[in-house]
This record gives C-alpha cells, sequence and structure tokens, in this order.
C-alpha cells in the first residue's frame, strides 16, 4: 500500500475542511455546480464517482461470475441485512433518539422529519461507493458486482413498500428517473467500459497490460474519491456551519446504525467463515446507503427545506469518513477470517 492509499483518511479529513471552507467562501460557485442535476443525480458527483468505479469494473471478470453461485452464503448475509434488518434498526433508533433521547431538544414536527430521513436511508443500500469500499479492502470484484446486481433488483420492488410501511405513509412513489439513472451511470456504463477495456488489454490472457493499466489509474480513482468529498462537503457548507447542532443530533444515531449494522453483518460473517474477500464487501452493501435515491425522496415528499432531507443529506455526510474507517477495520481484521494481511 502506497503513501497516498496509506493516509487516506488523512486526505479525506483535508478535503472536508476545504469543502466546507470553499463552500463557505464561494457559495455561488457551489450553488451553481449544484444546480447541474438530472434526476437529483447531481452531474459532476456522478463523474467522480464514475472515476472512482471504473477502475474496479476493469477488473471484473465474467468468466468467473458464474462461479458466484456455487458460494451463495455471502449473498444471503448481504440481503438479510439490508432488506431484513437495516431498515428496522434505523427506524427504531430514529424513534429512540428523537422521541426520547432528544425530545426536549427537538420539536415534535422537526422530529418525525428527521426520523422519516433517517428511513429512507435504511432502506436504500449502497449501489455505487460499494465497488470502492470493496476495492479498497481487496474484496472480490465478481462477486461484489453481483451482490450489488441482486441488491438493485429487489430495491424496484421492495424499496416502496417498506419505506412507506415505516414511515406509515400511503403515497411513497419511487423516483423511477433518479433510480434508473443512477443504475446506468454507476453500475451500467462503467461496467460496459470496464469490460471493453478488459478485452482490449488482455487479449494473450496474461494480465501483463492489464496490471500495469490498473496500476496506472489506480491514483485517479482515489482523485475522484476525494473530488467527491470536496463537492459533498461544499454543497452543505452552508448548512452545516448555520445549523450545526442539527447536524450533530442527526449525525449520533446515524453514527450507531452504521457502526452497530457493520458489527453485526461482520460478527456473522465471520462465524459463516466466509472468506475476507466475500465478507468485506458483503458488509459494506449493508452498511453504506444509496444517499441519491434517499435525498431525492425525501425532497420529492417532504420537501427541500424539509428535516427529511436536512437528514439525508447528513448520511451523505458522514458516510465516506465513516466508511473509510471500517475498511481500515476490515483491512486489520483480515486474519479473523484466515486471510494473511498483505500489504501490497
Amino acid at each position: 500500500m502506497g503513501l497516498f492509499e496509506r493516509y487516506l483518511s488523512v486526505w479525506v479529513g483535508l478535503c472536508i475542511l476545504a469543502g466546507l471552507a470553499l463552500g463557505n467562501f464561494a457559495p455561488d460557485l457551489f450553488h451553481a455546480i449544484a444546480a447541474m442535476e438530472v434526476a437529483h443525480v447531481n452531474l459532476p458527483v456522478a463523474v467522480f464517482i464514475w472515476v472512482m468505479i471504473y477502475p474496479m469494473m476493469v477488473q471484473v471478470d465474467f468468466s468467473s461470475i458464474r462461479d458466484v453461485g456455487s458460494k451463495p452464503k455471502g449473498l444471503l448475509l448481504t440481503l438479510t441485512v439490508n432488506w431484513l434488518i437495516k431498515p428496522f434498526t434505523m427506524a427504531a433508533l430514529g424513534w429512540l433518539f428523537f422521541r426520547v433521547i432528544f425530545a426536549d431538544l427537538v420539536d415534535p414536527q422537526t422530529a418525525s422529519e428527521y426520523i422519516a430521513g433517517m428511513i429512507l436511508l435504511g432502506v436504500a443500500p449502497c449501489t455505487a461507493m460499494v465497488f470502492v469500499w470493496s476495492h479498497l479492502t481487496k474484496g472480490d470484484p465478481n462477486y461484489t458486482l453481483v451482490q450489488v446486481s441482486v441488491n438493485d433488483i429487489i430495491m424496484i420492488f421492495a424499496f416502496a413498500p417498506i419505506a412507506a410501511f415505516l414511515l406509515g405513509v400511503s403515497d411513497i412513489t419511487v423516483p423511477w428517473n433518479t433510480l434508473l439513472l443512477s443504475v446506468v451511470l454507476y453500475v451500467l456504463l462503467p461496467l460496459i467500459a470496464g469490460i471493453i477495456t478488459r478485452r482490449i488489454l488482455d487479449k494473450n490472457n496474461d494480465h501483463s497490460r492489464l496490471n500495469e493499466f490498473l496500476a496506472k489509474i489506480k491514483p485517479i480513482s482515489i482523485a475522484g474519491l476525494l473530488a467527491t468529498v470536496v463537492l459533498l462537503f461544499g454543497f452543505q457548507a452552508e448548512t452545516i456551519l448555520a445549523n450545526p447542532m442539527a447536524i450533530v443530533l442527526i449525525a449520533i444515531p446515524l453514527l450507531i446504525q452504521t457502526y452497530g449494522i457493520f458489527a453485526i453483518s461482520y460478527g456473522a460473517a465471520r462465524s459463516m467463515r466466509l472468506p475476507h474477500n466475500i465478507a468485506a464487501p458483503a458488509c459494506m452493501i449493508g452498511t453504506s446507503n444509496f444517499f441519491e435515491l434517499a435525498v431525492a425522496v425525501a425532497i420529492s415528499v417532504f420537501g427541500l427545506n424539509s428535516g427529511a432531507a436536512l437528514a439525508t443529506v447528513v448520511g451523505v455526510l458522514v458516510e465516506v469518513p465513516v466508511m473509510l474507517s471500517l475498511v481500515a477495520f476490515a483491512n486489520r481484521t483480515r486474519h479473523w477470517f484466515g486471510d494473511t494481511p498483505n500489504e501490497n
């Protein structure tokens, strides 16, 4: 692991500060960038996420995907956590904190909206960034692709009913344009580009040109992550600085949910004796969120300036640093799964 990648959390921290500073001193610029969106998907952010994901897709070997079916336990773990545990623990934590613990700090209407935003995050498992977390934990790219694809298919049918049930609202409408555009941008297009690249570079099937190419573009992928962090925090700099207490109150249950779900998933993966390159990304999928979808639904149902929309945005802000801490933990505990730590 190179110096730059080894201290990735430091660079992310600096990018968070840079985003807050730039968003505060040049708000008009970030407002203009934030307005560059289609179906609630910000195009500049989409470009940087695409830059992150593309190298991971180049590593996908379609000839190996057919073997995924012989190892169903990792997929079963992901689906169980995403659809039978995570939405309900998120709802329970939201109720506990904003109806009991923080009841004197937040008015009932705002509390209800915060809970709603948290629930929307809990019902939307990650589609894009999980490829980055999988890569950083040396996860199996073929298995990760299948896990994400199966979750996306289930999300089409399960998102609205579960969200409606937990929110107590019957008119939850899935923003299909957001969902489909995100899947196309973050999964389909980079996958097609990765397949074409792999076929061109690996004609001789010796992986030499392919590995050389991956080594060259690896820094570009990390740069895409850092640029995404700057933009996300720049977009919300004014909100964060103007309403820091609300950000903190929302972040506390979100942090507990994130670390708690990871602990449940990681413990289950170890007890199931999954190999680390399947266990780590399986746990990351269940822990992280499809924030574009959650934000879009919060805005469409509750309004742009609602507490629900703010809660989903806080979910975006805490995800990257928290997920990086979990990546570091997963890498340090590789030996729990019988793997030898590899620093190369």
